[in-house]
């Protein structure tokens, strides 16, 4: 058999088994609130996350073609097999550290970091498409402040029209309101996050001669959404304790506000083609509400350790990759 369909092989395997990672790591996230403001039972709201993130993954490309193209040019990559290959394993090393640590790291950091980095050690700094790569860091850098901002005045005006209600009858409110916001966030998560591992997943099959387009397979959208419903409904949780009860206390009104926040932002960047951090965004917008609410009720502690995981994640993802595919070089 040839090799290079065996490592195309192990990359399809490696890919789905990086979106099963990312779906309890990361979608753990857009139920946290509603789960943390009890809204949702947990089975409930992880069924419910899981079949939300395959049909947003199903109905976008967007995100996915703009990993495909816009760090490296996967047609003139060279060694690109074995590139992703020290790319994926890289990522996924990451998130699985992060997981254990309950730490709310970003997949997408991770996997961008991991591409770069494999990709410099393969041919040097100038095989990046800096002007796509700088677009995908900006974006990654502005979506958790944009989110944190709209997530202070979302609440604001909350409690500006909400002012004069009857607690138990607001609570019970937006308690309904809550399905609707974690359905939304769910969607939204499925449009933006699963396309990165449909993205590397084309990267690899044009590497290997398999493809001659950016186009994303019907085939690999399906598989990518199924992998991060599956993961999704299985190990979230140490996760949703950090986001849903860590950074600040949850009530209906405020986990309904975050919800809404991060759903907005989030549909934004992908309607833009842009990847961003669901983790990022989600935690931001937790931090914008908790602010309006009172900014002391905020756990800064909690959100500076979250905060520092994020300004590593890319750097040491990129320097592993560039390491593991030295060492796959050598191997082989």
């Amino acid at each position: 058999m040839d090799t290079s369909f065996i490592i195309l092989i192990l990359i399809i395997v490696l890919g789905l088994s990086f979106d099963f990672i990312n779906g309890f790591h990361d979608t753990a996230n857009t139920i946290a609130t509603s789960v943390s403001t009890r809204a949702l039972q947990p089975t409930t709201a992880i069924f419910l996350a899981g079949i939300m993130n395959f049909c947003g993954a199903l109905l976008f490309t967007g995100v996915a073609q703009t990993i495909t193209k816009n760090i490296v040019d996967p047609f003139s990559l060279e060694n690109g097999s074995l590139v992703i290959l020290a790319a994926l394993l890289s990522a996924i090393i990451w998130n699985l550290l992060t997981w254990f640590f309950g730490i709310p790291s970003s997949s997408s950091h991770a996997l961008v970091g991991s591409i770069a980095g494999a990709a410099i050690a393969s041919a040097g700094v100038g095989i990046l498409n800096y002007s796509g790569f700088i677009t995908i860091i900006q974006a990654l850098i502005i979506s958790p402040v944009v989110a944190f901002g709209l997530g202070f005045l979302m609440m604001k005006l909350f409690k500006i029209f909400f002012q004069h209600a009857n607690l138990i009858s607001t609570n019970k409110g937006f308690r309904r309101f809550q399905v609707v916001t974690a359905a939304l966030q769910s969607f939204s998560h499925g449009t933006n996050d699963a396309q990165k591992t449909m993205g590397i997943m084309t990267m690899a099959l044009i590497t290997a001669g398999y493809q001659t387009t950016t186009d994303i397979p019907l085939w690999v959208r399906v598989c990518v959404a199924l992998a991060m419903g599956f993961g999704t409904m299985i190990g979230g949780w140490r996760i949703i304790r950090t986001v849903g009860r860590k950074i600040t206390k949850l009530k209906p009104i405020n986990g309904a506000a975050a919800d809404l926040s991060s759903a907005i932002i989030i549909f934004g960047f992908t309607s833009l083609r842009l990847p961003v951090s669901t983790t990022h965004v989600i935690s931001s917008a937790i931090m914008g509400v908790g602010s309006a609410q009172r900014f002391r009720d905020v756990k800064w502690g909690v959100a500076r350790r979250i905060v520092v995981t994020w300004v590593i994640t890319l750097p040491i993802t990129a320097l592993t990759a560039g390491l593991l595919y030295l060492l796959i070089i050598q191997i082989g």
